[in-house]
């Protein structure tokens, strides 16, 4: 799968002194004399030792608030991926697509993940940072604020267990991932006829049809939940996914090639210059819209035996790559669900 497009970079800042204040008056921090109720925690970037109970949790990235929130609990700041919230959040249900209506408390924006506001982050006075893989450049800037976790952005059950871990809450994600388990075991059975009849699902990235991106290994829970359910996923002959590292760009003429698909799931993605997107279906209606359009206008694409049997179905790409753990799962398959049951042949 390729992974959420987060550019890498070190922020560079000439703060040192101001950092190490913060981490002499972060709340929860005991002092290297007198640590109580310690663990040492293994990530991406080695071990982090988190002492006592944390509350002021920074979190970087989708993946992270959904792990969080998935757990019952509270950031105190967070970094999107999307450049189209700008100022407070004020109004999360509106301003963070599928997970705002599930924030309770005061939430301080902290900008991008992959340039997070490093002064804003110190006023908050974390007891703990979450981050992805993508935040590693950034690691010691952080980790001489707060504690600092970096998590595989797919790793989604191994993540919650961690975080679990940490929160003091790995009963109740022991209890969450059992009922993830059951939740995909019903999923099969309810697809199992279409399964049957129309087997092999072809999956395409693209916001307009101009680049379309095909790579099964790098679109994550898009791709792997699929496969769960029973699906065969297409692909280009001669195409050795275990070798990508990136997904492949294809044109619109490729396509005939994947002509065997029964049905095709094309993943949207027309929101980097979303501006102010205001609530979750007009995020979803901005990234599906010039795709259906364009899809629609195309020849080649009305000419695939899919497409002739009305079998091509749109989906916001972040409902998926963006949200890899259990609630994403469940607004996955609920979109599966509304499309593909609600056609079946």
């Amino acid at each position: 799968m390729q992974q959420l497009r987060v550019i890498q970079r070190f922020v560079g800042i000439g703060m040192t002194a101001l950092l190490m204040a913060a981490c002499q008056r972060t709340p929860n921090r005991p002092s290297a004399s007198s640590p109580t109720n310690c663990q040492t925690v293994e990530h991406v970037r080695g071990e982090t030792e988190v002492c006592g109970q944390p509350e002021n949790i920074v979190v970087l990235g989708s993946s992270m608030l959904e792990s969080l929130l998935a757990l019952d609990s509270q950031p105190v700041a967070y970094a999107d991926y999307l450049a189209s919230m700008k100022g407070e959040y004020d109004n999360p249900s509106q301003q963070i697509p599928y997970l705002g209506d599930r924030i309770t408390g005061q939430l301080v924006n902290l900008g991008l993940v992959d340039q997070p506001e490093i002064e804003t982050i110190v006023q908050v006075q974390p007891d703990l940072i979450l981050g992805t893989e993508y935040n590693a450049s950034q690691y010691e800037t952080f980790s001489q604020i707060a504690p600092t976790l970096l998590l595989t952005w797919t790793d989604s059950k191994a993540n919650l267990a961690t975080i679990a871990q940490v929160l003091g809450k790995s009963e109740y994600a022991e209890a969450l991932l059992a009922e993830w388990d059951q939740q995909i075991t019903a999923a099969r059975s309810n697809f199992a006829p279409v399964v049957a009849s129309h087997p092999k699902v072809l999956i395409l990235r693209s916001d307009n049809l101009q680049e379309i991106y095909f790579g099964n290994q790098l679109f994550g829970t898009c791709a792997s939940l699929v496969r769960e359910l029973g699906f065969e996923l297409a692909s280009l002959p001669g195409f050795d996914e275990s070798n990508s590292e990136a997904p492949t760009i294809v044109s619109v003429e490729t396509l005939s090639q994947f002509n065997d698909a029964d049905l095709i799931l094309m993943l949207g993605t027309g929101f980097d210059q979303a501006d102010q997107i205001k609530g979750t279906d007009d995020f979803e209606d901005y990234q599906l819209s010039p795709l259906k359009q364009a899809w629609a206008d195309s020849v080649i694409a009305q000419s695939l035996d899919a497409s002739k049997a009305g079998k091509v179905y749109f989906i916001p790409y972040v409902s998926c790559a963006g949200l890899p753990g259990p609630i994403g799962t469940e607004l996955y398959l609920e979109e599966l669900k509304e499309q593909l049951l609600s056609n079946k042949p």
